[in-house]
């Protein structure tokens, strides 16, 4: 009695005569597969839509460079003659001089504002925030005024004993000058946001580093300056090139404290030859576009130094990049020939 077929499965017998001199047949699937050529072209995915938006994008690029160009508004020859002018450049010193100064006591109050901030202590804890809620609400041209007419409210300055006698006695607009006044002004303020970026950055620290610091017995000094904070500099040094960049920007506020930086040279320069205010605009803009590219490009590598622990391997640079595209390039023209 024969056995049933097995469900799902069909069963075909095939008799095959064997091949002249006692060689074995081929079966279907090998016919197939020599039917098929050695060599097939590989057919890349189209992407017509990124074609058409970047088709778009240049044309309307292409338009707002011709237009920079060609129109006569913008006198390019008069841009030439003030762009590197001695009273610019005397401008610029002091855009750059009060900008780098600022930064850093910026810096080094917003580290200490953060540190007041999580510590134990609650006096240092509000007065922490009491000063960032203070200075991130009241307007930066509104400190630099106020600081500009302090002399009206107190002439004189003392040190001595708190509450006491005083041993020390000088006039507050020996000390503060123009330079002075914009660098406080502005180092006040940066160090309200920059509070902000340092307590975000140390809280971005895993809790483990602190216990196997504390593990380890390390003192607190230690443990903050060669574990915490090198691996806080990883969130901090975005968001903070970010300030610096907006600091950079805001230093054309000074112009209102009677401090001629770069704005305030062309402020002045725009005045005395009211047919150059276009150029001048421009020469300005440019500068600034200088400054935080050159920012922007010293964050790249500032980051790029910092995440060497957290990735396997290092963002490339520019030129490793560009390299890379020329290889690639390369090789596909050699392909693109082979075939």
């Amino acid at each position: 009695m024969s056995e049933p077929p097995i469900s799902g499965v069909e069963t075909v017998e095939r008799t095959v005569s064997p091949g002249r001199d006692g060689e074995r047949p081929s079966t279907p699937s090998e016919e197939k597969e020599t039917d098929l050529p050695s060599a097939q072209r590989v057919v890349p995915l189209r992407h017509p839509w990124r074609w058409i938006a970047t088709v778009v994008v240049a044309v309307v690029v292409a338009q707002i460079v011709h237009g920079l160009v060609t129109n006569p508004f913008y006198q390019w020859d008069r841009f030439h003659y003030w762009f590197l002018r001695p009273v610019i450049l005397d401008g610029l010193l002091i855009t750059l001089k009060v900008a780098a100064w600022s930064a850093v006591f910026g810096l080094l109050g917003g580290v200490l504002l953060a540190l007041a901030r999580l510590s134990r202590s609650p006096v240092l804890r509000a007065v922490s925030w009491v000063y960032v809620w203070l200075f991130r609400s009241v307007p930066l041209i509104v400190v630099l005024l106020f600081l500009y007419n302090f002399s009206a409210l107190y002439r004189t300055f003392s040190l001595g004993v708190p509450f006491g006698p005083g041993f020390v006695s000088f006039s507050e607009s020996t000390v503060a000058t123009d330079v002075v006044v914009a660098v406080v002004g502005l180092s006040l303020n940066e160090a309200a946001y920059a509070a902000e970026v340092v307590r975000a950055g140390l809280l971005s620290v895993d809790q483990g580093q602190h216990e196997a610091a504390s593990a380890l017995g390390l003192p607190k000094s230690y443990q903050f300056t060669r574990i915490v904070f090198p691996q806080a500099l990883r969130a901090i040094v975005p968001s903070y090139v970010n300030q610096l960049i907006g600091l950079i920007k805001s230093t054309s506020l000074v112009f209102y404290v009677s401090l001629l930086d770069l704005f305030g040279q062309v402020q002045s320069m725009g005045s005395t030859y009211p047919g150059d205010v276009v150029p001048l605009l421009l020469v300005a803009t440019v500068w600034y576009v200088i400054l935080t590219s050159v920012v922007s490009v010293i964050q790249f590598y500032v980051e790029r130094y910092y995440s060497r622990g957290a990735l396997r391997t290092v963002p490339p640079t520019p030129l490793q990049r560009l390299r890379a595209g020329f290889r690639t390039l390369r090789v596909r023209r050699r392909i693109g020939a082979a075939l």
